[in-house]
């Protein structure tokens, strides 16, 4: 009897299996899912591993080599809502800035300068018309005021106990830096930095599975999970969610060793044309530790610069908008009569409200940034010590060494700049599978028996690999002959 069923698309087939796979939370093996949908087992497989990459699913291996099938999620999507919200907001939040940025870019600078100019030039008009007559009083004594209110700008700005008073000036250091050149910055790109902060190189989104797959052929297509945890630094659900999409992407198999530990065999990724393949693993995440981003970028010099800059257009613009000097005003200081459609009286817009908003902006937006970025700065901490406590771990991992909870705490403290929390260290513990050595007395020690049985079948597995995987065999063909 043969056999008329078609071959189904993944898409089609995942249908299929979604409709009858029942509770998508207890894990099924392919020949479950075949027997409630009555699909051929190629088909059923397709359509678990189409279900797996949709829905996030995981895999377990029972004893056999079985895969098991689960969803922990069932077979909706919730992060979607979440990541569109958080795509949405950061797209938001970068349109905005991009947006600021391009338009604060040169003009930022620009409008500094223009209205440093125009108040230079009424600080110089006033002062000529100081003392002529005695009806230019008032003149005279707005001129002496702007010169105090400038002064009274500069030193609550740059006193001992302003945020904008750096302790290690650009001149400290002069033959270091002489040694050391930088490429020179545009005058509005300082500008951007001392507003927005330096800009950020966005990372790689391909880098973090380059070198895990850079990993897998160090390995000799054997890797295990403290493998993934090592070279991606990752916490455990989400190395376990890579490795699921791993074993789907690039054919993959899920192997239990003689000690029981769970490893990972990707031969299709040995395969080389190269003759010496370079087989050098790539360096543990901890070896790049995350830092904090300056809050400007640039040299105390620069912010002082643009800092002076702009607190003479601020101290200006808000005299300016309590005089109540208008453009009316201005003309009629250097003499000349003021064009008929210029209003008379009313607030003085061009030359106190706009420059007095744009400068406030100028001194505010640093400010908050420098606000968060204490909490900015603990969180990356609080990564670090992350980091510091998977790579105490990892290293004693392959020689199935005990790791004693000073030392976790001491490497902590290293990187962190203060000791972790009992919670966060027993978090850190149990969420890598640790558990209390009861033969190893004081202090405290820990072993960790699932990624030691792994690391040990993973070396035993890659001294049995053999080196014809990576051969491609003999040319055959040439087409460029």
């Amino acid at each position: 009897m043969t056999s008329n069923v078609r071959s189904l698309d993944p898409e089609a087939a995942a249908a299929v299996v979604r409709r009858t796979f029942g509770d998508p939370r207890a894990p099924k093996t392919v020949a479950d899912a075949a027997v409630a949908s009555g699909l051929a087992l190629r088909d059923a497989e397709a359509g678990l591993t189409w279900l797996t990459k949709e829905y996030r699913g995981h895999l377990r291996v029972t004893e056999e080599g079985q895969l098991l099938y689960f969803f922990p999620e069932g077979f909706s999507q919730p992060w979607i809502q979440r990541e569109l919200l958080e795509r949405f907001a950061r797209a938001a939040g970068a349109a905005v800035l991009g947006a600021l940025r391009f338009v604060v870019r040169a003009w930022l600078l620009l409008a500094l300068v223009f209205y440093a100019v125009v108040f230079v030039a009424i600080l110089v008009g006033l002062s000529a018309q100081k003392g002529e007559r005695d009806d230019n009083r008032r003149s005279g004594e707005l001129a002496s005021a702007l010169f105090r209110a400038l002064f009274d700008a500069l030193f609550w700005t740059f006193h001992p106990f302003s945020p904008f008073a750096y302790r290690s000036p650009d001149w400290a250091e002069p033959r270091r830096r002489q040694t050391h050149r930088e490429p020179e910055v545009p005058l509005y790109e300082k500008v951007n930095r001392f507003v927005f902060g330096p800009s950020v190189e966005k990372p790689d989104p391909n880098a973090a599975m380059a070198r895990l797959l850079a990993a897998i052929r160090a390995g000799k297509g054997r890797i295990g999970l403290s493998d993934v945890l090592r070279v991606t630094g990752l916490p455990r659900d989400r190395a376990d969610g890579m490795m699921a999409s791993l074993m789907l992407d690039y054919e993959g198999e899920v192997e239990v060793g003689e000690r029981g530990g769970i490893y990972y065999r990707f031969e299709p990724l040995r395969k080389t044309a190269e003759a010496s393949p370079a087989l050098r693993p790539p360096p543990p995440a901890w070896s790049e530790m995350p830092t904090p981003q300056p809050l400007t970028g640039n040299t105390f010099g620069a912010n002082l610069l643009v800092a002076i800059l702009n607190g003479f257009n601020l101290s200006m613009s808000a005299f300016l908008l309590g005089s109540g000097f208008t453009l009316v005003d201005l003309f009629l200081l250097f003499r000349r009569i003021p064009p008929p459609w210029l209003p008379q009286g009313g607030v003085p817009f061009v030359l106190g409200l706009v420059p007095l908003l744009l400068s406030l902006l100028v001194f505010v937006v640093p400010l908050v940034r420098a606000a968060v970025r204490p909490w900015k700065n603990a969180k990356l901490a609080r990564e670090r010590g992350r980091l510091a406590l998977l790579r105490e771990v990892l290293e004693r991992v392959p020689s199935a060494e005990p790791v004693r909870e000073d030392q976790l705490k001491r490497a902590y403290r290293a990187v962190a700049g203060e000791e972790p929390s009992e919670r966060v260290l027993r978090e850190r513990i149990v969420e890598l599978g640790g558990d209390v050595d009861l033969d190893g007395g004081e202090p405290i020690r820990y072993r960790f028996p699932e990624l030691e049985e792994e690391a040990a079948d993973v070396a035993d597995e890659r001294e049995r690999a053999s080196d014809d995987e990576a051969k491609v065999g003999a040319v055959i063909f040439r087409s460029d002959e």
